[in-house]
């Protein structure tokens, strides 16, 4: 009898192809919507793709940047985290108009209306908002794991290549049961703020004046960074291609009705998604600022500090508990929409299609890399650095997605009747701009 290594060791058969719910055009139209159902019904079927673009409004990346505004400036940059949720809700809303008017998603349109070099340019921009996404999770979620567990940082960021395995779980599931799981984890980080707020107890009339918009709070170098940051943080490029793709798993009809109807539930589902995410971000920046924001101490320099600071000043160790499970949660939800994110771009821009575990794997080795780099050679206090970087990149890779999103949801060949003018065509080109000069700015005052 002949023995070989194969036959000893039985691995698991792994897909070859793109499997749902990840791959977008194996999703698409796969919800339907009954004809005759009642408005309240048809709002239930619509609800989830603004849940699972929400979860990139309240990754790590956002808590590094809201947890450093709070401890150094205490609530007065409140203003930047809701003017960025407000731009990110009409942005987003421009995304769910172009995607369920004209069927294809920012990604295809680019290719379909794009010179093959500018396409493969944006991929290129699009994909690295994708790994700096994704950068911030692995940190995240290894920071995470070494808080709860006592493992090193370095083992918890090796830790999270095993969600790729969570991906290959969910073959042949149905889309909802990922919106529903996506919910349990955003429900997770909602309420352990809300405990956190309950303990902490914000001086809550300071809290409502930072909501007052100050330019005056953004001048130097350093608030500028952190404004930016969130901005990177809040108005994320990859959730741009995502939301315009997700919004194509209801099965709608082809008149300009059904579509009006689509939009007005999908509208209603975004605004009360980044409710909750802007929610969930002004609670981490209370926090910030109530528990460590005092100019006779030095500013708290990370997501690791607040934990440990927590427990004395709070006066129990359940406040740090809450804070790294809600830390945990946050990364790991963005592993899913992190994964379609990626295929969207991938498949969008250059028609490539490939296993979506792979793509799972791909992406977390391109981000396992620079995140293992910094913390080996940075230190484990290099984390929070490395999250406000990754966000300050998303900025400025907003306008790429930004332009051509505007372009299309104003083309009359595209979109019609439904085409954006007007009050939201006008508040847009203006967000480009805002946006636009605002990196440069930053870009100016870090450099010279």
């Amino acid at each position: 009898m002949s023995w070989s290594l194969d036959s000893l060791i039985r691995l698991p058969k792994l897909p070859t192809t793109a499997t749902a719910p990840f791959c977008p055009s194996e999703v698409q139209g796969s919800i339907k919507i009954p004809a005759g159902g009642s408005f309240w019904t048809k709002l239930r079927i619509f609800l989830g793709p603004g849940l699972l673009v929400s979860v990139g409004y309240m990754d790590p990346g956002n808590w590094a940047t809201d947890i450093e505004a709070g401890s150094k400036y205490g609530y007065s940059l409140l203003f930047v985290v809701a003017l960025s949720s407000l731009a990110a809700m009409l942005l987003q809303t421009i995304c769910v108009r172009v995607g369920l008017v004209t069927g294809k998603d920012l990604a295809q349109l680019s290719r379909e209306n794009f010179s093959p070099t500018v396409n493969f340019g944006m991929w290129l921009m699009a994909e690295l908002a994708v790994i700096m996404t994704d950068v911030a999770e692995v940190l995240g979620a290894g920071l995470a794991l070494h808080l709860l567990t006592g493992c090193s940082l370095e083992v918890g960021i090796l830790v999270t290549a095993l969600d790729t395995f969570i991906v290959l779980g969910f073959k042949g599931r149905g889309f909802r049961q990922v919106e529903a799981i996506v919910l349990g984890l955003v429900t997770t980080i909602a309420l352990c703020y809300v405990a956190e707020l309950f303990l902490i107890k914000p001086e809550w009339q300071a809290v409502w004046r930072g909501f007052f918009p100050d330019m005056t709070k953004l001048k130097g170098p350093e608030p500028w960074y952190i404004a930016i940051g969130i901005l990177g943080a809040t108005v994320m490029p990859h959730n741009l291609y995502l939301h315009s793709s997700l919004v194509k798993t209801r099965l709608i009809g082809h008149s300009v009705a059904a579509k009006r109807e689509a939009i007005q539930l999908n509208g209603i589902d975004t605004t009360l998604s980044l409710t909750l995410a802007f929610a969930v971000n002004a609670a981490i920046l209370i926090l910030a600022g109530t528990a460590f924001h005092n100019p006779s101490l030095p500013p708290v320099s990370g997501i690791e500090d607040a934990y440990q600071l927590l427990t004395p000043m709070v006066g129990g160790s359940i406040a740090a508990l809450l804070f790294a499970i809600a830390l945990l949660a946050s990364g790991q939800s963005a592993t899913f929409t992190g994964t379609i994110a990626g295929q969207i771009v991938m498949e969008g821009f250059m028609k490539w299609k490939i296993p979506c575990w792979q793509r799972r794997l791909l992406t977390r080795a391109l981000a396992l890399a620079p995140a293992l780099a910094g913390v080996i050679l940075l230190g484990d206090h290099s984390v929070n650095k490395m999250l406000v970087l990754s966000q300050v990149v998303l900025s400025l890779q907003l306008p790429f997605a930004i332009f051509p999103l505007l372009r299309f949801a104003s083309s009359q060949n595209l979109m019609g009747v439904l085409r954006i003018s007007g009050i939201m065509k006008f508040v847009g080109w203006t967000l480009f701009f805002i946006i636009t000069t605002a990196n440069i700015a930053m870009l100016i005052k870090q450099f010279y």
